[in-house]
């Protein structure tokens, strides 16, 4: 039985050649659809253009006049071992987005380089993206050695070149190899030209890459996409991403932790039923304890616990930005990890690199189009990640500024540093809550309403300020957060202690969500209520939702300064 499919990338810097590349390597395997490359050949004909094995990648005659490829693309070919998946990344600098987009879910990358010209503006920019990427293996393909009389003095210089530039970014190849992609020298086998170098061909060294693990072989990740009730079903579905599941698993839910049972898969027909499910498979699940769940929740198996996604309000991340404002401090935008999104505010720019230049700014104000940079978010909620090399699902995000993707990036490690949190940061020793309840709101003369955010922390036991600029608190209070499926408890003025949603609370006594807005639940029943009308909330219901259950001047009072 063959191996699973190898994804590979390729990346270079424009006229390069990785265009060639691929073309005669598909050629060369007779990977290509029939009659593909006496067509090419007639429209280069017609056009008055001498034939070019990148043409047989350009599926539109517009980009064959272009001469140049604007779009992402997967091309498949196979050898004796295995199928290979090569995607096919642009390489002018206006098209990364679209690099990005494909690169992300790629094993195994080549960087294209040309013998005569050497390491250029996109190389570096490649290369650089490469590693945002986190793609560990990272070969060097130092292409049209043929334009350079396959002069081994030659490989080297340009191997030195590319080894000296790739030093400074941390990043160690796991190979050189020359190439001529034009004649095919040094593609599917060794070359005669080239009887100095000793390493293996181009397809040799494909064969000899060891593919990583699977998704199925991974820990069980299954972000919740939506809830659905039928009858007296109630069902969570959403797409495995990694790992199995089957009927008796015990599941831990985050960001919540909290644990149950799979109990069946929901089926249209009697004929879909099934026991279990892998990576791959969009499913519908029923759990034993019914309790708050909501889109954007990670579903993990119990047993991988030292496998456990992170849960953070602060979150480090290596971000390439695309859009055409900045990216500033203090801003607010969009973040979405698999099928979560949540507000989160940029607390700190570590540090912005023009990925052409490689040229650093500790002290950057601002990320600029094109910019790659180490960006330190704060979000409203706790967000569930991993770190890239572990799962890519959940290890990438994009962000989004008003309606458009605006950046995207990998979360490579944790943020070791001190960060002021905005919001009174409560904690019980072992978690964080961030509650903005203290938080004054303003109307300005031009009609706007401005936040002055609280800073403070408070551990369990220690008072908090029941009355503020704008606000007034009763001495004690519940403080409810669905998400994370806890309760906080206020009694006489003090943090006195944080419990599940489901132990038996006095709800005689007011609650509040995490903004300050009065709830208007007074009994358990009251509780469930809630719970299921916001589990199913969508635009149309909102408005009736908010008006039903929130209060939010029953404690607070926007303040009218300056008309």
């Amino acid at each position: 039985m063959k191996e699973p499919a190898l994804h590979i990338v390729m990346v270079g810097h424009v006229d390069h050649g990785k265009s060639t590349v691929i073309g005669r390597l598909l050629y060369d395997t007779k990977a290509l659809p029939e009659g593909t490359f006496d067509k090419v050949k007639r429209i280069a004909k017609e056009t008055g253009k001498p034939f070019e094995y990148a043409y047989l990648l350009d599926a539109f005659e517009e980009e064959q006049k272009q001469g140049i490829t604007i779009d992402t693309t997967q091309l498949q070919f196979k050898t004796d071992k295995r199928e290979y998946v090569i995607i096919d990344a642009p390489g002018h600098q206006e098209f990364l987005k679209n690099m990005i987009s494909g690169a992300s879910n790629a094993e195994v990358a080549f960087l294209i380089v040309d013998a005569a010209r050497g390491v250029e503006e996109q190389t570096k920019r490649h290369a650089y993206i490469l590693k945002l990427l986190g793609i560990k293996k990272i070969y060097i393909l130092i292409n049209k050695m043929d334009l350079v009389d396959y002069q081994q003095a030659k490989f080297e210089a340009v191997k030195q070149q590319v080894a000296d530039f790739l030093n400074t970014l941390h990043v160690k190849p796991s190979g050189y190899l020359p190439i001529s992609a034009y004649y095919g020298e040094n593609l599917l086998k060794a070359s005669d030209k080239l009887a100095w170098f000793h390493g293996k061909s181009f397809i040799e060294t494909l064969d000899s890459i060891e593919a990583a693990d699977q998704p199925v072989d991974k820990p069980l990740r299954l972000p919740i996409q939506d809830v659905f009730k039928f009858d007296d079903r109630r069902i969570i579905a959403g797409r495995i991403e990694a790992g199995t599941l089957k009927i008796g698993d015990q599941i831990t839910i985050y960001p919540s932790g909290r644990q149950t049972e799979v109990t069946a898969f929901a089926n249209w027909v009697p004929k879909d039923a099934k026991t279990k499910a892998a990576a791959g498979q969009s499913v519908g699940v029923m759990v034993k304890d019914e309790f708050f769940n909501q889109r954007g929740e990670i579903i993990t198996k119990t047993e991988d616990q030292t496998a456990a996604p992170a849960v953070t309000n602060i979150l480090q991340t290596n971000l390439f930005w695309m859009g055409q404002a900045p990216l500033v401090p203090g801003k607010v935008y969009k973040l979405k990890i698999a099928t979560q999104q949540v507000n989160a505010k940029v607390l700190k720019i570590l540090k912005v690199t023009d990925a052409g230049t490689l040229a650093a700014k500790e002290d950057a104000s601002q990320v600029n189009l094109n910019d790659v940079a180490e960006v330190v978010f704060q979000t409203e909620q706790p967000l569930v990640y991993d770190f890239f090399d572990q799962q890519h699902v959940t290890g990438r995000f994009v962000v989004v500024d008003g309606y458009d993707v605006a950046g995207g990036g990998t979360i490579t490690e944790n943020y070791q540093g001190e960060v002021a949190l905005k919001g009174g940061d409560f904690t019980d020793n072992l978690n964080h809550y961030q509650i903005n309840i203290f938080d004054s709101y303003s109307l300005t003369g031009g009609g706007r309403i401005e936040t002055d955010e609280y800073q403070g922390k408070f551990a369990l036991n220690e008072k908090i300020p029941l009355a503020g600029k704008g606000y007034h608190y009763p001495s004690s209070f519940n403080i409810i957060l669905p998400r994370q499926d806890r309760v906080l408890l206020v009694q006489d003025g003090r943090f006195r202690d944080v419990v599940a949603l489901d132990d038996d609370l006095d709800w005689q006594i007011p609650t509040i969500n995490n903004i300050g807005a009065k709830v208007n639940i007074n009994q358990p029943e009251d509780l469930q209520e809630f719970l299921n009308e916001q589990e199913t909330l969508n635009d149309n219901t909102k408005a009736a939702f908010y008006q039903k259950w929130l209060d939010f001047n029953a404690y607070h009072q926007v303040l009218i300064e300056n008309i």
